[in-house]
């Protein structure tokens, strides 16, 4: 196996529920969760950081799909909604993505073949995810 397709990562305590994480790419994030659960509320939890794996991943896709189209996009955001599971283990029970885009004459034919794109083939976080969880999503469109 080519060693570019092996992730490794490493997480250090710190103290309460806070964590340092390091990977491949030798950047640190820190985990942390709310206070009532023993957190001192400092960073994002590992929920949150899953969800924003998810977006990041097809937010990554997708402009890189829209600038190819050459779509004049001033503006692009993914916003991400997950109602989880009220007894443990919590998990996400469904997940909406809004993909919003601002522009000037931009085509909704190819930001939805962006978003498809994303969703169905190079996403690799939303093709793990939806074996598990039910994930919609939404275009919305803002000419300038």
């Amino acid at each position: 196996m080519d060693n570019k397709n092996i992730i490794k990562s490493e997480i250090i305590y710190q103290e309460g529920l806070r964590f340092v994480a390091v990977s491949n790419s030798n950047h640190a994030i820190v985990l942390d969760s709310k206070k009532d659960v023993g957190g001192f509320e400092s960073a994002n939890s590992p929920m949150e950081l899953l969800s924003i794996a998810l977006i990041g991943c097809t937010a990554m896709d997708v402009i890189s799909i829209i600038k190819k189209m050459r779509e004049n996009v001033t503006d692009f955001r993914v916003f991400f909604e997950g109602i989880r599971a009220q007894e443990h283990p919590k998990v996400f029970t469904s997940i909406k993505l809004i993909y919003q885009f601002k522009g000037k004459d931009l085509k909704y034919e190819n930001l939805e073949k962006a978003v498809k794109l994303s969703y169905e083939k190079y996403c690799s976080v939303s093709n793990m995810l939806k074996k598990a969880v039910d994930i919609q999503y939404e275009i919305k469109v803002i000419q300038d």
